[in-house]
Order: C-alpha cells, then sequence, then structure tokens
C-alpha cells in the first residue's frame, strides 16, 4: 500500500464560513472520514488555522531567516490534510474526489515517495 497527501485548499482571505455553511460540510466529511477508516485508508486528517498564524524558516547563509505569515501570497491556501494508504493512483484519486465533493472545496493528490 502507497501512502498519499490530500491536500485541501480554501480561498485565500476569505475569512471563516457560516456555522449554517459549515454544518453540512462538516456532517460529510466526518461520514468520509469514518469510511476512510473502515476502509483501512485513513491514517491521518486535520485542519488548519489561518495563514496569519504561520512561520516561515528559510535557511540562507548559514542562519535561519524567520518570517510571520504564509510561504507565499496566493488566491488559495492550504487549509487541510488527509494522509490515506491506497493500492495505487486510482484509488487514491476516488478517495480525493469524495473529499473534494464533502469539503466543496480543491483537493491535491500527491503520493510519498519511498515506502512511508
Amino acid at each position: 500500500m502507497q501512502h498519499y497527501l490530500l491536500s485541501i485548499y480554501q480561498p485565500a482571505g476569505g475569512g471563516a464560513p457560516s456555522p449554517e455553511f459549515l454544518e453540512p460540510i462538516m456532517r460529510d466529511l466526518a461520514e468520509l472520514n469514518e469510511e476512510m477508516r473502515e476502509a483501512g485508508a485513513w491514517v491521518f486528517a486535520g485542519g488548519l488555522h489561518e495563514p496569519g498564524t504561520a512561520t516561515v524558516l528559510r535557511a540562507r547563509e548559514g542562519e535561519v531567516l524567520m518570517t510571520d505569515g504564509p510561504f507565499t501570497e496566493g488566491k488559495e491556501v492550504l487549509g487541510g490534510i488527509t494522509v490515506i494508504r491506497a493500492a495505487d493512483l486510482d484509488e487514491a484519486l476516488e478517495w480525493g474526489r469524495r473529499l473534494s465533493r464533502a469539503t466543496t472545496l480543491p483537493v491535491e493528490v500527491r503520493p510519498f515517495q519511498g515506502d512511508a
């Protein structure tokens, strides 16, 4: 089984959606996570705080510089991740499709290198 990272992207700077908007999404996401667990695919998942809470560390000339905020400015930011086990890319993509439907957001599917 290969491990895959399912990265969930959300619009930058939009603020938190209303509870009425989020409730059905969170319900669908909880159901999908349970299906992944039952299928033996789920490894780990979590949402992230706003990009402004990020700290970027960058090595330059023997020093490590620290800056606040996201690594890059963009229209979309990483909002959460799910790590799964899948037999192949097709299976991982199907979980990614289902995650995108549940969250209503874009999902990037990427395999880990080696035998993670």
